[in-house]
């Protein structure tokens, strides 16, 4: 899409949940409370921002986006494949054993920038490719999606130093803020706040919106590309398992898949 359409933009979220949902209930596994909180963040990206070719996943003026976040597999995969950068069927193949869409993104898949899943190590590389435009004079745009439980990470904060060392304007992190980790709060277990007075104090540009909200993501974005002399944060509020009542804000579907009769229920809420 090459213009700011909200309704559109809003359906497009609305098919990836009820993809995600599928996908992860065939595996059997997976991790669908932090992949539906990403969901709005990923359109944003991929249905209006971005510049991407699914059919020159290697082109070398497009934008980057890794996913730090890596076990958010199936929203990226899911996006992904809408996008073109592969067949939607092969999306039935996920966590199975020959395919590549593995539980943790990874390199095989057209698209994926990076493999992850240890977590804290993709601002590392954000800022290494975006340094790298810089020196080449490219002008792409490097993406990065984080956790906030993953921000927890030393690395993480080594990296929130080195963007602005090197005056990164065409790096723009996002933070998928859905408050959850894997058996608790993020706050229970280390408290991040004040989060964004950390990121400014370190040099960053900070931007914080409702992560759900496709206007206030879309428009972040755009402001990003404006700043210059400095990277951008953008700290996206989240719910985990948005979309779906009985996973909304649960930390036990962090990595567990719906059976059958709850992916039916889910499936129905999502108006489907």
């Amino acid at each position: 899409m090459n213009k700011k359409d909200l309704g559109a933009l809003k359906e497009k979220a609305r098919q990836y949940r009820k993809q995600i949902l599928k996908v992860v209930s065939a595996a059997g596994s997976g991790h669908p409370g932090g992949s539906l909180s990403a969901v709005e963040i990923l359109t944003s990206l991929y249905c209006y921002k971005m510049r991407h070719d699914p059919a020159r996943p290697g082109w070398r003026m497009r934008d980057r986006f890794i996913m730090s976040k890596g076990h958010a597999s199936p929203a990226l995969y899911v996006t992904l494949a809408d996008r073109g950068f592969f067949s939607e069927e092969e999306l039935a193949t996920f966590r199975k054993i020959d395919s590549r869409l593995q539980g943790h993104v990874h390199t095989s898949v057209p698209g994926v920038e990076l493999s992850t899943g240890s977590l804290g190590q993709g601002l590392s590389v954000a800022n290494g490719v975006a340094l790298a435009a810089k020196i080449r004079k490219k002008d792409f745009k490097v993406y990065c999606l984080l956790g906030d439980g993953e921000i927890q990470e030393g690395q993480i904060w080594e990296a929130a130093m080195t963007a602005p060392q090197h005056e990164l304007d065409n790096l723009c992190a996002i933070l998928d803020a859905n408050g959850l980790q894997q058996n608790e709060p993020v706050a229970k277990v280390k408290d991040l706040e004040p989060l964004a007075d950390k990121w400014k104090d370190f040099g960053w540009n900070v931007l914080e919106v409702d992560g759900h909200d496709l206007g206030e993501l879309t428009d972040a974005l755009d402001q990003s590309g404006l700043v210059k002399g400095r990277p951008t944060f953008i700290i996206a509020r989240t719910v985990k398992g948005k979309g779906v009542s009985f996973m909304e804000g649960k930390t036990e579907w962090h990595g567990k898949a719906p059976e059958k009769e709850e992916l039916e229920k889910a499936l129905e809420e999502l108006g489907f």
